[in-house]
């Protein structure tokens, strides 16, 4: 199967997923205009109320995602692995997805368990390379090490996905196993790995851009119409910065300059729900194709895990313990 057949086959978990996240930022926005009108109402201080109600939204969504969005995520790399590595998909592919999820990790905690010891890894080794531009110092030094820490976080959700497709194909081997295996396989194929920066960021690069770049552009549109909204906003923001002593920059007191922010926030919101349910697994598909081939084909040994043990602490940890 090509690329593009098994995304098309395995969109519908994109679909579903971002029906979710559609579901989830519809209660965010709900829960924050019901706390800026009713705190706006008894106390005048909607500002208050919207960041309670924002507050509030994020807290329910994360723990219902916590315990349904990985379902989408996990079963589409386990059928994307099948599609590479063995050419073929079934018919019902989501209840396929959804049964080697719950057969490969019996309990949500043993989901995120694994998932978080492999980001781990990956953190540690990429906290290595961005210590490299901060000991340049200065702001300078900073704002590389900031920019490369962005680049690295990319990267590691990536080859975090990469690793649980491992978890998935190795149906024999444990899934800790397999996991601190599959950290083993790029560490050991990581130049032939390399290749896969330019897909993941010059295709994430251009999606911002554009899809970003014009729904920023649509919301400006629509809430250029809500000048007395942001008016409101605007007072608000200079009444609490008073109280406090601070001064806020004039071009944040000006409506059509919160307008702006909000639009733009908006549009990156709506471009992430978008790019990660369409444009990511697009990219996945290639990326996860390459890792797969380099892994069977040179199979991390004992030594190259030593070797890895060597390098981060975290690895070390995981593979004395035994398990998640």
């Amino acid at each position: 199967m090509t690329n593009s057949q098994i995304y098309k086959k395995t969109l519908t978990f994109s679909l579903r997923r971002l029906l979710f996240n559609t579901i989830c930022v519809i209660v965010v926005l709900a829960l924050s205009t019901v706390g800026f009108a009713v705190v706006e109402k008894m106390y005048d201080k909607g500002l208050i109320g919207l960041a309670v109600g924002l507050v509030l939204g994020i807290i329910v969504v994360a723990v219902i995602a916590h315990f349904f969005a990985y379902t989408y995520s996990a079963g589409q790399i386990a059928m994307m692995t099948r599609g590479v590595t063995e050419g073929t998909l079934p018919d019902d592919v989501y209840g396929e997805g959804k049964r080697i999820v719950k057969e490969r990790f019996m309990t949500v905690v043993a989901f995120y368990a694994a998932t978080r010891a492999i980001k781990a890894i990956f953190n540690q080794i990429g906290k290595l390379i961005t210590g490299a531009g901060r000991a340049i110092g200065g702001d300078t030094g900073e704002g590389i090490a900031s920019a490369i820490n962005i680049g690295i976080q990319v990267v590691i959700g990536f080859l975090s996905d990469c690793c649980l497709g491992w978890v998935f194909y190795f149906k024999e081997k444990s899934s800790f196993k397999a996991a601190l295996e599959g950290c083993g396989v790029f560490f050991k194929n990581g130049k032939a790995l390399v290749r896969n920066l330019g897909r993941i960021f010059g295709m994430g690069i251009a999606s911002l851009a554009l899809i970003g770049g014009a729904l920023s552009g649509v919301f400006y549109l629509i809430l250029s119409n809500f000048t007395s909204l942001f008016e409101k906003v605007a007072t608000e923001i200079v009444n609490i910065a008073s109280k406090d002593g601070s001064k806020i920059p004039e071009w944040f007191t000006k409506p059509e300059n919160l307008a702006l922010v909000a639009a733009i926030i908006l549009g990156i919101i709506v471009w992430s729900i978008i790019h990660g349910a369409f444009i990511r697994p697009f990219i996945l598909v290639g990326v996860l194709r390459n890792f797969m081939q380099a892994g069977l084909a040179n199979l991390p040994t004992e030594a190259d895990m030593a070797d890895l043990a060597k390098k981060s602490s975290k690895f070390a940890k995981y593979q004395e313990k035994g398990d998640f």
